[in-house]
């Protein structure tokens, strides 16, 4: 019984995905008609050479920044996850709970002062705004994220590199970060997440700089214009090229994150 629920529910979750594949293969002409086409015979590949034209640089701009964002985000967030596992940290708990708080912020509460934050600086209109404005959502997540796993280090491993002679950063390094690998895998694929899905940000705090638009917005504004209001098989191709990245990182890493998530069971 519980099989047959999870196939029906599987079954439910990935059926808007096939639509999707589906569609981008077929012409406007099938998609416009009352009867569905399960199967797209005979299939064109016009969808994708106009999504990969129209669309190709949105997709390069949002891979840059996620990435950039999953650097910086590992960046900071690594060490300050090690120093908050460490008991002797002195205001450990305050700050664990600012950063809980700071996850339940409203995002457009966060875009309104960035923007501010930003024009002040100089850095509207760049990826290098888009980098910042989506790290601010990643590193208190993987904070917390890699913390719960850096928790279940065993202490004796530590005090064995320091009494081998290694310093603080050279133990980090060696031996924290890859006994940690998991929670950082998870940690980094969460930050891309962020970044490759965010809307609020990229519309924001981008509205100059049609050349650094990412994705979300460049496939927003492809369904709004007016001359792509049939080019359904081009908006459905332009939806799965948007898909493949996430939903590869998800297979490639799903062993690494189930571990990381599940070490958010261990106790402090």
């Amino acid at each position: 019984m519980r099989t047959a629920i999870a196939l029906v529910l599987l079954a439910v979750m990935l059926f808007p995905l096939y639509w999707m594949v589906d569609a981008s293969f077929q012409t406007n002409q099938q998609i416009a008609d009352r009867s569905p086409h399960w199967l797209p015979l005979p299939g064109t590949l016009d969808g994708y050479r106009d999504a990969l034209g129209q669309q190709g640089g949105h997709l390069a701009v949002s891979l840059a920044v996620a990435l950039g964002t999953v650097a910086l985000t590992l960046l900071i967030a690594a060490p300050a996850a090690y120093g908050l596992s460490r008991n002797a940290t002195p205001g450990s708990r305050p700050l664990l709970s600012m950063l809980l708080i700071v996850q339940l912020i409203p995002g457009i509460v966060m875009a309104n002062a960035l923007y501010r934050l930003f024009a002040t600086l100089g850095v509207l209109n760049s990826p290098e705004a888009l980098v910042l404005a989506d790290s601010t959502l990643a590193v208190p997540f993987a904070v917390l994220i890699m913390r719960a796993f850096m928790l279940s280090v065993p202490r004796e491993l530590i005090e064995a590199a320091g009494l081998d002679g290694a310093g603080a950063l050279r133990t980090f390094v060696t031996i924290v970060l890859p006994v940690s690998r998991n929670g950082v895998i998870t940690a980094g694929l969460f930050a891309f997440l962020f970044s490759w899905g965010d809307f609020m940000f990229a519309s924001t705090l981008n509205l100059g700089a049609p050349q650094w638009t990412p994705i979300t917005v460049g496939l927003y504004d492809f369904i709004g214009a007016g001359t792509n209001t049939t080019s359904w098989n081009s908006v459905m191709a332009t939806g799965v090229l948007a898909s493949l990245p996430v939903a590869v990182l998800l297979v490639m890493a799903q062993r690494h994150v189930s571990a990381g998530l599940a070490a958010g069971a261990v106790k402090d």
